[in-house]
């Protein structure tokens, strides 16, 4: 009888305990999400050490267009570009899909991990940001 009352209260407690557990390892590694995406969606093309690949797709490691853009980096994102861009003078005109599938919250994440990794120091992008330049897009 004791053990059934443990198990009927006690399963809310340990499921309680368990999400904590999971929130604060998240939390320990803010970056977490971002790289976790970035592996899942960018890193197929721009490599696990955002070096890109040779003059076919840019670098995102130590790239000036990196440093220099903001939330507006969410459009390019999430629609592509099938256009030409300069990266750190480099003139790449190969065509990157697009990743609709990711929510703002998501593209906050990839974007702040990309502009906080590989020696960047870019300033973090924030969600209101992103959504107004997703409002915005072309």
């Amino acid at each position: 009888m004791k053990i059934r009352n443990i198990l009927y209260y006690g399963w809310p407690v340990l499921v309680v305990g368990i999400a904590l557990i999971f929130y604060f390892q998240d939390n320990a590694n803010p970056s977490g999400a971002g790289q976790r995406l970035y592996t899942t969606h960018c890193a197929n093309c721009h490599m696990d050490n955002g070096q890109g690949l040779r003059r076919l797709i840019p670098p995102l490691a130590g790239a000036d267009y990196v440093h220099a853009a903001g939330a507006e980096m969410a459009c390019l994102i999430r629609n592509g570009i099938a256009d030409t861009m300069v990266v750190n003078g480099v003139t790449y005109s190969g065509v990157m899909p697009g990743n609709t599938y990711l929510d703002e919250v998501e593209l906050v994440a990839v974007l702040n991990y990309i502009k906080q990794s590989w020696g960047n120091s870019g300033e973090t992008v924030t969600y209101p940001e992103v959504k107004k330049a997703l409002s915005q897009c072309p």
